[in-house]
């Protein structure tokens, strides 16, 4: 069954920068919110929302985020599929980045498209980091993996890293203090994939085509970079 569709006419979502009037509402609903985030390693507007979505689960005791792969490059060769080549590829997502970079809060670290633009490298693609986050989630549970995908996209957004490279997922889990031949064992297994792709299949199954996407008690569906503002009052109207 495909979820509802909320559609919030509070901000029609246009890639430019625009900041929405504070919501001072308050959640009354004191039963345990799900919010099920549908998300990918390498997307920018994915990048924007988690910061928000951290501080909506801290402020509001009752809301509990849940972690969706969905992979927007399932493999090397869809940047090709989708844009024609690598080159003109990279060349359209660095306008989102730019794009995303004008919607992030103060306080959370800057996306830089020119730095990725002179790497050499590759544009990575979803997998990878996808099943380091959830490698990492077994050995820390949901937490260890909001802070492992935190952490791959800062390294990917942020600091211009290559999030395909093994020994960048690595470093990642080293500074998280993670095992590290145990977590070298599970990005390699087979297990850990089946379970990545089978979130993925779930994912498109139940209508998810986009993300960052949030789905609010298995039932409604918010697309797009939201504020927090804009992401409560949403939340306060689908359960109260």
């Amino acid at each position: 069954m495909k979820i509802s569709i909320i559609f919030l006419s509070i901000l029609l979502f246009t890639g430019s920068c625009v900041k929405a009037e504070k919501n001072t509402q308050k959640m009354n609903n004191t039963e345990v919110i799900t919010v099920d985030f549908y998300h990918d390693v390498i997307c920018s507007w994915c990048y924007v929302i988690s910061p928000r979505l951290r501080k909506l689960e801290k402020e509001n005791k009752n809301i509990k985020v849940k972690h969706h792969s969905f992979a927007l490059f399932p493999n090397k060769e869809s940047i090709i599929h989708m844009f024609g080549s690598k080159k003109e590829g990279k060349k359209q997502i660095m306008e989102h980045w730019r794009n995303s970079s004008c919607r992030l809060d103060e306080e959370v670290c800057k996306i830089d498209a020119n730095l990725m633009e002179d790497k050499t490298f590759d544009y990575p693609h979803s997998m990878p980091g996808l099943i380091a986050c959830k490698a990492a989630e077994k050995q820390g549970g949901s937490k260890m993996y909001w802070d492992f995908y935190d952490a791959v996209q800062k390294a990917h957004l942020v600091e211009g890293k290559n999030i395909d490279s093994e020994e960048t997922l690595i470093g990642i889990a080293e500074v998280l203090h993670l095992d590290i031949e145990l977590f070298k064992k599970e990005i390699s297994s087979s297990e850990i994939r089946e379970i990545v792709n089978e979130e993925i299949k779930n994912a498109q199954e139940i209508g998810i085509n986009s993300v960052p996407t949030i789905v609010v008690n298995g039932k409604y569906k918010i697309s797009g970079a939201r504020s927090y503002d804009e992401l409560k009052q949403a939340i306060n109207r689908m359960v109260n």
